[in-house]
């Protein structure tokens, strides 16, 4: 029996999963925490990660590094997302957290990224039909048409939650102007996804895990999403939801019962994207799959060992 872990440094939020494998291509997840880090805090305004962010990332790590320890795991796989890709001083960032805790930093791009994505909810069982694959990240957002065998198309764009509200969130509530400009902003940048959702029409979209964990557990504030895997969400009762985001303030957000603190604000660039994209591909469902990038490369991972 061998031990993975796992580290997913995202723009908002680090990840560590630890899992067993017991037979190859299946795992066990035995621990998992995260933390909002806020890597990419004010990102979009020098293009680098500002002095308070590293550091909350380096302590971040150096507790992730002492729980690693204590369960004494094979193997590790770090992987940095859009904020360190991005930033001028991202492998910066990389070299001190090795220098410090020994922890060796992977830098994926968009792509990969995308990959991954495809392959943590492929594990999770959610694929049966032609579907179109969304997983919201703080800096970027990855699109993934594919079905339970193959990809047929995948892309990774910088519109993720965190970016879009630095760059547009001027307003509380969001004021239609910004709103409008937000959506054109999202036009402009995926004419390439506008173009394969006319070619393939998926009949399905899957949300991976992040702001659709939020959606989900908004719309059912009394059930635990560590039970659940995948499951569907009424197109209507999104609907609702979003509207009632969209016209709320920061205060009236907090609280809303689901709703998670580093979230409050950004959820309601997710919801404009979400929004945009269902509009966009029509699709007769909407589903949450709790898995995401990290399961994916415990999934990867398993079958190696």
């Amino acid at each position: 029996m061998k031990k993975i872990a796992v580290i997913d440094l995202g723009t908002n939020t680090f990840h560590l999963v630890i899992a067993e494998v017991r037979l190859p291509g299946s795992f066990e997840v035995v621990y998992k925490t995260n933390q909002p880090v806020k890597l990419g805090e004010n990102i979009t305004l020098n293009n680098e990660i500002i002095p308070t962010a590293f550091e909350r990332g380096l302590s971040c790590l150096e507790e992730f590094h002492n729980v690693i320890k204590q369960h004494r795991v094979d193997r590790i796989r770090a992987v940095a997302t859009s904020a360190v890709r991005s930033a001028k001083n991202g492998n910066d960032f990389v070299q001190t957290v090795k220098k410090i805790t020994g922890i060796t930093i992977e830098i994926i791009d968009g792509i990969e990224e995308a990959s991954l994505i495809y392959e943590g909810v492929k594990a999770s069982g959610s694929i049966h039909s032609p579907s179109l694959i969304m997983d919201i990240g703080g800096g970027s957002t990855e699109f993934i048409l594919c079905d339970q065998k193959e990809i047929f198309w995948k892309q990774s764009y910088n519109i993720g939650a965190a970016r879009l509200l630095q760059q547009f969130f001027h307003s509380d509530p969001l004021s239609k102007e910004d709103n409008h400009k937000i959506k054109i902003h999202l036009e402009n940048q995926l004419q390439s996804l506008i173009q394969v959702i006319s070619q393939y029409q998926p009949q399905v979209m899957i949300g991976s895990a992040g702001a659709f964990e939020s959606f989900y557990q908004m719309l059912n504030p009394h059930t635990h999403l560590s039970q659940i895997i995948s499951t569907d969400i009424a197109i209507s009762a999104y609907a609702q939801l979003a509207e009632k985001l969209l016209h709320s303030t920061h205060a009236e957000r907090l609280q809303i019962p689901g709703l998670i603190p580093l979230r409050t604000d950004m959820i309601v660039m997710a919801v404009i994207q979400t929004s945009y994209v269902l509009e966009l591909a029509k699709v007769e469902q909407l589903k949450l799959c709790s898995y995401d990038l990290k399961m994916g490369i415990l999934a990867q991972i398993s079958k190696e060992i």
